[in-house]
């Protein structure tokens, strides 16, 4: 019997010495992630790496922009400020504050964003995103890409308020380093894209968005936003804190392993 005893002393003894090692060989902080989708996607497109995230015991909130998936907010009415306003009450809904990631044209409307809540976010992430300066809009960006893919495969409606992309150009424009379940995702999850926000420029002043400690994530195979115009943005904005993807526009789909591997060496780093 006291054999017994000891024997369960001991047992206990090495699972609390365990326990206590596991919690030392992990020790990254509880961030909370809020991802922002890009133009022509949705929510769906974060769901690898926001599930990796959580499992790495992380908190993530995907935003859905109005007009997108399945918000069917009329196109009419959609500027970037309401694609702004959209994330404001997503981090208002959050306590603390937050790591902001935007990919493609949701760099713009984080930027927006970090110019209207800058103390609301620790750190502000782009992934193969536009990244305007002040007066800039999307559109003026992407007018100096001549790289891009993108422009000779835009499809107006003939109301001008959506802008689609020829079916055979959507792969090789987005994500041509996707296996093909990731490819048929992005198929299937395709829809026109609302055109207004495109044209809108952002507001931006040194004492606001100027404060945000920020990061980018090159992607350099990239077929919509051109590796050439994302180094130029992030000289403009004086960026230091880079890293590169040898990705298509979309490495969250192709390669969410390494996405999430950056964004927690992001949500790790010192202030």
């Amino acid at each position: 019997m006291k054999t017994l005893f000891v024997s369960l002393l001991l047992t206990s003894a090495m699972l609390v010495t365990l326990t206590a090692c596991n919690k030392d060989d992990d020790p990254s902080p509880v961030n909370t992630f809020v991802l922002v989708h890009g133009a022509w996607q949705a929510p769906y497109a974060w769901q690898y790496v926001k599930s990796q995230l959580e499992q790495k015991g992380q908190k993530v909130v995907v935003v859905e922009l109005p007009g997108h998936g399945a918000d069917k907010t009329p196109p009419a009415t959609l500027t970037m400020d309401v694609y702004r306003d959209k994330v404001i009450s997503a981090i208002n809904n959050i306590q603390g504050n937050v790591i902001l990631v935007g990919h493609s044209m949701g760099g713009v409307v984080v930027t927006a964003t970090a110019e209207k809540i800058p103390t609301r976010i620790n750190k502000l992430v782009y992934i193969g995103a536009f990244l305007p300066a002040n007066g800039q809009s999307l559109l003026a960006l992407a007018s100096t890409d001549s790289t891009s893919l993108l422009g000779p495969a835009l499809v107006p409606s003939a109301d001008n308020l959506t802008l689609g992309i020829k079916p055979e150009s959507l792969i090789p424009i987005f994500i041509q380093d996707g296996s093909d379940a990731v490819k048929k995702l992005v198929v299937d999850n395709y829809q026109p894209e609302p055109a207004i926000p495109f044209t809108n420029p952002v507001t931006l002043t040194a004492a606001n968005f100027g404060k945000v400690n920020k990061y980018y994530v090159h992607t350099a195979q990239d077929h919509a936003v051109g590796l050439p115009l994302q180094k130029r943005m992030v000289a403009a904005a004086g960026i230091k804190k880079t890293y590169t993807l040898n990705s298509s526009h979309c490495p969250f789909l192709s390669m969410p392993d390494q996405v999430t591997t950056v964004l927690m060496d992001i949500g790790n780093a010192p202030q």
